[in-house]
């Protein structure tokens, strides 16, 4: 992988968008100025850590049930935070189902 403009390896700063989901998404969208690769998985990880936190508020309001489905949220938010983490490591364009071509198509409209 080639560097980014951050100063690291691509699929370092790819899996490093998601170690603190929105949080090192904005961080990483905002400092990546080169790297498509970098971009996508910045806004990826913003997209889906901002709708899992969302919904996760809104289950949490309605009594009982809601925190149970808020608590399988939790998992599937964790389950998907690693696979995330792996296969930007790896080098790979994963998309997510629907937020994936959502990332892709804001990563570029907003780099350009």
């Amino acid at each position: 992988m080639a560097k980014s403009s951050t100063g690291l390896d691509e699929n370092i700063a790819g899996a490093l968008s998601y170690v603190l989901g929105i949080l090192t998404g904005i961080i990483f969208f905002i400092l990546e100025k080169e790297s498509a690769f970098v971009k996508f998985h910045a806004m990826q990880s913003i997209i889906v850590f901002g709708v899992l936190w969302i919904a996760s508020i809104i289950l949490g309001m309605i009594p009982f049930i809601g925190g149970i489905f808020s608590l399988l949220l939790g998992l599937i938010g964790f389950v998907v935070w690693i696979v995330c983490i792996f296969k930007a490591y790896k080098g790979e364009w994963f998309k997510l189902p629907i937020v994936g071509d959502i990332a892709e198509e804001q990563s570029k409209k907003l780099s350009a």
